[in-house]
Formats: C-alpha cells, sequence, structure tokens
C-alpha cells in the first residue's frame, strides 16, 4: 500500500489517481471513475471531483493508496 501526504484538508479523487501515477491525465481519470473503477473506503465512486481526507483509502486496478494529512 502506497501513502500519498497532502497538504490541505483534502484532495480531489481525479487528483488522487494522477498523484498515483494510475493515470497521465485528468481525462484518464475521469473514464476510469466513469466506469466504477475505483473505489474509495471499499465503495465505488463515480464523481471525479469527490473530496479525499486524511485516512481515507483509495482502490484502483488492484492498488491501495492511503491519504496522510
Amino acid at each position: 500500500m502506497e501513502i500519498i501526504e497532502i497538504r490541505d484538508e483534502f484532495i480531489k479523487l481525479g487528483q488522487v489517481l494522477k498523484l498515483a501515477g494510475f493515470v497521465g491525465s485528468g481525462v484518464e481519470a475521469k473514464e476510469i471513475i466513469l466506469h466504477g473503477e475505483v473505489k474509495v473506503n471499499g465503495e465505488c465512486v463515480l464523481q471525479r471531483g469527490k473530496k479525499i481526507y486524511n485516512g481515507d483509502m483509495v482502490e484502483f486496478d488492484g492498488k491501495k493508496i492511503k491519504i496522510k494529512a
């Protein structure tokens, strides 16, 4: 599991996917999110702009990322 540290209170889901290197652009992030391929805290999320907070877990393609503020 990878840990991504953020400086602010939250980060948007599309940005998390880019920071983790899962996608190369916001367009790619939007596509995989809308296809139901991304989970936040175990639940499928379809909103690219969903706010991700400290302690949240993001999953994509068998990989997990934990957010640390």
